[in-house]
Formats: C-alpha cells, sequence, structure tokens
C-alpha cells in the first residue's frame, strides 16, 4: 500500500456536504476520504452489483461438492449413474445462464 504524505484540503458549502454524502449513500461508501479521492483521481466511482456472482460462487461449489459425491462412488462401486451425470450437466447450465448475465451487466459498464 501506498504511503499518503501529502494534504489538501478544500471547503464546501453545506448543501454541497450533503451532496457529497447523499452520493456516497447511494454508493454504498462509507469513507469519504476514499470516496474524494477516487472522484478526484478517476472521475467516478462504480457501484457493482454483486448477487449474480454470489449466484454463481454458490451454484459451483454445489457441483464441486456434487461431483466429489459422484468420483468417491464412482471409485467405491466402479460404476457412474446417468442421472448423476444429468443433474451435473443441468447444474453446468445453470451456471453458464448466470455467467452470461454476469458478462452482459459488465458489459454495458462504461
Amino acid at each position: 500500500m501506498q504511503t499518503r504524505t501529502k494534504r489538501i484540503h478544500f471547503l464546501v458549502s453545506p448543501a454541497e456536504e450533503a451532496q457529497i454524502h447523499q452520493k456516497m449513500s447511494e454508493l454504498g461508501i462509507r469513507n469519504r476520504n476514499a470516496y474524494l479521492r477516487k472522484m478526484a483521481l478517476d472521475g467516478y466511482c462504480i457501484k457493482l452489483d454483486l448477487q449474480d456472482v454470489k449466484e454463481l460462487v454458490s451454484l459451483l461449489r454445489r457441483c464441486s461438492n456434487n461431483l466429489n459425491q459422484y468420483a468417491k462412488r464412482a471409485n467405491e462401486t466402479g460404476n457412474i449413474y446417468a442421472a448423476d451425470v444429468n443433474d451435473l450437466q443441468k447444474r453446468l447450465d445453470e451456471i453458464w445462464t448466470e455467467m452470461k448475465k454476469v458478462l452482459v451487466h459488465l458489459s454495458s459498464i462504461q
């Protein structure tokens, strides 16, 4: 992490301060210094809705768990069941559907 040694100080009106706090609130940002630094350097802040990503992680966990169970069963019995393969394929299709949603959202960010 970079050490910050230079101080920049500026004044705002009460209305401007309220507007800054409103924008921070809309973005879910609590650290005013970080918000002002980001705005000064980049000119914008982006709030990402990570719900789709969280859903993908959940689906991946379930697929991984199922795959481990299928592998264990295959090692124990020497058989792989079509229902297990179909279930895994269904879950992978769900993951790809969610991934496409995430990619569409990310491609719309400008």
